[in-house]
Order: C-alpha cells, then structure tokens, then sequence
C-alpha cells in the first residue's frame, strides 16, 4: 500500500505548487489534486456530506494507487476529513488567515496534529526539507519533559528574528527548550501584544522546522530568578554580535500581529528610539498577516513596500 501524504489547508495557500515540488523528490509516487479530483467525478458539492465524500474518495484512489508515495492535496477543513483519509504524512500548508471563499474559511477547523507546518509560500525550500523527512522515514521528535531542557524566559514583545537567533543557539545546547512567556500585556504601556498573539507568532516561525523540540508555557510577570547552591543547573547571557542585536528592527517584523493601528505605532516609536537614527519597521495590525506594508516615520502613513 502507498504511502500516504496529505497536504492540506486553506484555498490559495499553496499547496498544489508544495505538492508539485515535493514529486521532484519522491521517485514512484502519484499525486491527486482536489479540483481535478472533482472535475473528474463531476462533484462540485461543498456541503458537509459533500466534503466528506470527497475525502473518501482521496482515500479510495491513494489506496488504489500502484506507486510507494501518494500526494494528495485538498483543503481537508474538517477533522473527519482527514481522519477518513488516515495520512502517513500531514503536511499543513499555513499561510494565509483567510482563502477564496467564505463557507471554507467557516467551515476551516485548524489541525492538531500534523508532521509539517509550513508558514512561508516558499515551495521549493520546503519541498526539499520535507521530502528527506519522508524518505528517511524521520519523525519530528517528541517533547521529553524528563530530558535536560534549556529555559527561555521573556516577553517577547514581539517574538523577531533576534529571537530566533537566541533560540537556535539554545537548542544546540539540549535538543529542547522551554519558552516561557511572561504575562505582561499593557505592563508599562509598552507591551501591546495578548498572549494569543504572541504564542501564534513563535509558533509561526518556529513550528516549520522545530516542531517537537520547543514547549511555551505562560508565566508570571517573573522579574526575579533566584536559587540556593548545588541547584544542579546554570544561568548565562548569550552575546551577540551588533548586527545580530539590531535584527530585531528588520524585515523579520513581517509576520507580527499588532492588536491595532495605535499599538503599531505606539512600537514603532519604541523601537525606533532604541537605534541610531531610526528604521523603517515592517509591522502588521489586524486579523491577518501582511508582509509588505510597514509605518513611516512622516505622517505616520501606510505604504506599499516595494
């Protein structure tokens, strides 16, 4: 029986180009596309029992199907749609907040449970990464609560790029680290962002490629740590060089959420006194990612980035 991979998520995120890529790098493999699925079988019915026919019916033909590996990609918002098809693999193609059509972003049900989450439409980067996972048969690894974990502490007020170079430094110490959030909204009226919003974005850029080797947990407003002798662990600042203190201040913005207009502005402003001169800051408000609108510092406008 073929292997098989689902590669799901919202309409217009991505998937068919994902799933194109990925047969560059699966020898002896079938792939099924929704739409030509439907187009085949003369099936347009997008109420409840007609998406999960369709389900049952992806299920049908990768069972059916002669080759090692099967892909099939279809939006698969309902969790008795991909219980029926019972993937090897689930692949979540995150990339957008909302696709084409109204009934399915309802209907959209996020998963719990997958192997992959891809949050950038980088299909070529992501095919790759996720073929030697599958071809390797390598499982992303599993949380261990008893294993030597590193702890993370902040605000993360927002969660950026410099961040994420602390991260990766860290994890190279155990394999595994705990991020712990200090619950500070509205602390010092510099703190614009709701716990939801900040563990979404950690988990956006980090669950692609370290889903299983990281833990958020929310914690108190902790501005004290403190232990007797012997305690069996240690403590020690991370240094970076200047350019990696001032990543905080680039393009990695991208994929913050503000809460509103007036808190981007508000951290605009912050951000742009902690550097020389000031920088143009990509930033985001609303339901929704936006990768290319950022503030200025004349008028407080938003502009096009070209």
């Amino acid at each position: 029986m073929a292997i098989r991979i689902l590669i799901m998520g919202l309409p217009g995120a991505g998937k068919t180009t994902l799933a194109q890529e990925l047969t560059k790098y699966l020898e002896d493999v079938d792939w099924y596309n929704a739409d030509s699925v439907r187009r085949a079988y003369h099936d347009w019915d997008f109420s409840h029992e007609g998406r999960i026919r369709q389900s049952t019916r992806m299920r049908e033909l990768a069972d059916d199907s002669p080759k090692k590996y099967v892909i099939c990609d279809f939006v698969a918002p309902l969790p008795d749609m991909r219980n029926n098809f019972k993937a090897d693999w689930t692949i979540w193609v995150d990339t957008i907040r909302e696709g084409r059509y109204a009934d399915t972003n309802a209907a959209f049900v996020e998963p719990d449970v997958y192997d992959f989450r891809i949050t950038e439409q980088n299909a070529e980067k992501w095919a790759e990464f996720i073929a030697t996972h599958i071809l390797e048969n390598r499982r992303r690894p599993a949380f261990d609560w008893k294993k030597p974990t590193v702890q993370m502490l902040g605000r993360w007020q927002p969660w950026h790029f410099g961040h994420r170079t602390l991260f990766e430094r860290l994890i190279q110490r155990t394999g595994q680290v705990v991020i712990q959030i200090r619950d500070v909204e509205g602390w010092q009226e510099s703190n614009p962002f709701s716990l939801a919003v900040v563990i979404q974005n950690i988990k956006n850029d980090l669950d692609p490629k370290y889903k299983g080797q990281y833990e958020i947990q929310v914690v108190p407003n902790i501005v004290h740590i403190g232990w007797g002798r012997g305690v069996g662990y240690t403590s020690g600042e991370e240094t970076f060089d200047e350019s990696i203190k001032l990543l905080g201040i680039d393009t990695s913005y991208s994929f913050i959420q503000f809460p509103s207009l007036e808190a981007g502005q508000l951290f605009y402003q912050n951000m742009r006194k902690s550097v020389n001169g000031g920088r143009t800051v990509i930033y985001h408000y609303g339901a929704s990612h936006i990768q290319s609108e950022i503030v200025t510092t004349e008028a407080g406008k938003l502009l096009r980035n070209k």
